[in-house]
């Protein structure tokens, strides 16, 4: 007597497509599960830093080297900021004249097209900030730490810049020649030449 012959190809009740196949709907039920492992996979850095964030706020004094300070678009004219922690806090747009910046920390801060003339940054760190179209015209940026900064379009007239590390900044051929012309020493932190880091 001839047996059955075996059925291969997909089973109409979307089982494998081998003979027999699955049962009706295990293989939706595992394309389920896979679908919920992944959305845990996704949500799990997102659950991982609320629950970070929370506990530093629950503590008292965490959280501190989060916070930055926002003055965009004020007047900040004459103001006392020397050997604040300033880092990654916005100053675009500030019109600081004579502002007191000496010694503070302003590394990553924002101080695009703000005026600075005649303001005091005089040792202070301006690394990777972020200065471009800003008037620095009579600074004091003696001793300061500009690595990395970005000082596209900026005016730089007048000011004075001994000792000061430029390395890795992003200014204008003009500017850098005008720079050029009057800078001297070595950075005291850094221990990088004025006229080095300028490229002069």
């Amino acid at each position: 007597m001839a047996q059955p012959s075996r059925r291969f190809g997909p089973d109409p009740l979307g089982g494998s497509p081998l003979a027999g196949g699955f049962p009706h709907g295990c293989a939706r039920r595992l394309d389920l599960g896979r679908g919920l492992r992944g959305l845990w996979a996704r949500a799990l850095p997102v659950v991982l830093s609320a629950v970070l964030m929370a506990v530093l706020v629950a503590q008292p004094g965490a959280g501190w080297a989060f916070e930055k300070v926002d003055y965009t678009l004020t007047n900040q004219s004459g103001q006392d900021f020397h050997g604040q922690a300033l880092a990654n806090s916005s100053f675009a747009g500030v019109v600081g004249r004579g502002a007191n910046f000496a010694g503070a920390d302003l590394s990553g801060a924002i101080l695009t097209q703000a005026a600075f003339p005649a303001a005091d940054f005089n040792g202070s760190d301006l690394s990777d900030a972020l200065m471009d179209r800003a008037d620095f015209s009579d600074t004091d940026l003696r001793g300061a730490i500009l690595r990395g900064a970005i000082a596209s379009g900026s005016r730089f007239g007048g000011a004075r810049i001994e000792n000061a590390d430029f390395s890795d900044a992003l200014i204008d051929r003009a500017s850098q020649r005008q720079l050029c012309r009057t800078a001297t020493g070595t950075n005291p932190v850094s221990g990088v030449g004025t006229r080095e880091s300028l490229g002069c």
